[in-house]
């Protein structure tokens, strides 16, 4: 989602790529989240950090504290920055229960984009 986010919010300014420490595959709650507001994702592929390895970035963010605990080190990155948020693939329940936390996580991204990219 946050790929996704800065890619609209971004204005073309930058280039996102987004990764994982244990990519599962693309999650049909975060495309249908992203969709309600108008941002198709559906062609994002899911990504292993390390298929990202020693290629320089400006920036490296880190959405989650369990890809921080397990994150590589960045040494070609110009700035890391950590931006805790709860996993909301993590939620267990019925489909309102997760697209409701889809929903919340996808709006506090968007707020944190919008804040980077001004």
């Amino acid at each position: 989602m946050a790929e996704g986010w800065l890619r609209h919010l971004g204005d073309g300014r930058f280039a996102p790529f987004s990764a994982g420490t244990h990519p599962v595959g693309l999650n049909p709650d975060a495309v249908w989240a992203m969709k309600e507001v108008g941002i198709d994702i559906s062609g994002h592929q899911s990504k292993h950090v390390n298929e990202f390895a020693g290629q320089p970035f400006d920036y490296v963010i880190i959405v989650c504290d369990r890809a921080k605990e397990t994150c590589p080190i960045w040494p070609t990155a110009g700035t890391a920055l950590h931006w805790s948020f709860e996993d909301p693939a993590a939620i267990a329940g019925s489909v309102d229960a997760r697209r409701s936390m889809f929903r919340k996580i996808r709006d506090e991204i968007e707020s944190r984009i919008m804040t980077f990219v001004a």
